[in-house]
């Protein structure tokens, strides 16, 4: 599927709160085409059949085992990265490896079946910045990753800094939470919230948690949940902000409805009610979607701040 603001099509709230139907990705959104169109549910992340084939009418009956189905594929890969990540960390520094073919640790038993592939042994330095180790994503219908340059990310970590804030949730921003991780100060704490799994080899449940921007979906359910509850409130002088970095050209509403979620936790998780009313957030998206940003999140406002990030074209910063 194009992208469907530009064939006129619609995202839709569903009425009195009904569940959509899940595809690999996490519910899915449900989209009008025209005023009064035919609805159907799509696939929240990818915007083309051939990376996500799930297409359902929005009156169409699937069958449980159909639907039982589809949630077994999601719970047991969640399930295989948490088991990998917990082998890894008791795996002598000498005998890890990375597969390049396979963008995997490799745990020991694993290096032969590996041996016809691209295998280097890793470093606890590059262990500290998977950004570096892993490919980025490149599809630019779905999930394509433009990571900031290190520039970028410590010019944005030393002006959040200054701003006194103590807590960055980092949605898709890897890189950014490398470098929060990186300093030695540790004055400043993150989460990272990602679609791309291969992030789970390398962060505990505490640091990263699987998640789509699309849908406000958490592929590891109320324990993530948990996670970021618990990391956004605000103890003593603790401040937290958000920062993220959806996929260019990524649907402006569904996101802003995901971040208003999160605001809303945010808020729910402060004892006192005397403080800011919204959560900090700095969404870097490019200009021109401004009118769609402000019309779903009219706090917002664009600054003189443009960001370049890896091969990415500059890109304004939209801040509330």
């Amino acid at each position: 599927m194009e992208n469907p603001e530009t064939l006129g099509i619609e995202v839709v709230c569903p009425e009195g709160g009904l569940a959509a139907p899940c595809c690999p990705h996490g519910p899915t959104l449900l989209f009008e085409k025209g005023r009064g169109g035919r609805r159907f549910y799509a696939c929240s992340a990818c915007r083309d059949r051939k990376d996500c084939s799930f297409f359902q009418w929005e009156d169409e009956k699937v069958s449980e085992a159909r639907l039982r189905a589809r949630e077994e594929v999601n719970r047991l890969k969640q399930q295989e990265y948490r088991n990998r990540f917990e082998e890894l960390a008791s795996v002598l520094r000498h005998e890890k490896k990375f597969c390049d073919d396979c963008q995997m640790l490799l745990l020991p038993a694993e290096h032969g079946a590996h041996s016809a592939h691209r295998t280097t042994a890793v470093t606890a330095a590059q262990l500290r910045r998977p950004s570096l180790l892993l490919r980025p994503l490149d599809n630019k219908k779905s999930n394509a990753q433009y990571l900031f340059t290190d520039r970028s990310a410590n010019f944005l970590l030393d002006s959040l800094a200054s701003l006194g804030y103590t807590k960055v949730l980092c949605v898709g921003t890897p890189r950014l939470q490398e470098l929060i991780k990186l300093q030695k100060s540790g004055s400043m704490k993150s989460l990272l919230l990602d679609i791309d799994l291969r992030y789970a080899q390398f962060y505990s449940q505490n640091e990263f948690c699987h998640y789509n921007m699309f849908n406000h979906h958490f592929f590891g359910g109320e324990a993530s949940s948990a996670v970021l509850k618990s990391f956004l409130k605000e103890v003593g002088e603790e401040k937290v902000v958000m920062v993220a970095d959806p996929p260019f050209g990524g649907l402006v509403k569904p996101l802003a409805n995901s971040f208003s979620l999160i605001s809303q936790t945010w808020k729910d998780q402060q004892d006192s009610e005397d403080g800011p009313t919204e959560m900090p957030i700095i969404w870097i998206f490019p200009y021109f979607f401004e009118p769609r940003i402000l019309e779903c999140l009219p706090s917002l406002s664009m600054l003189d701040y443009q960001v370049p990030a890896g091969l990415r074209n500059h890109v304004s910063g939209l801040v509330f």
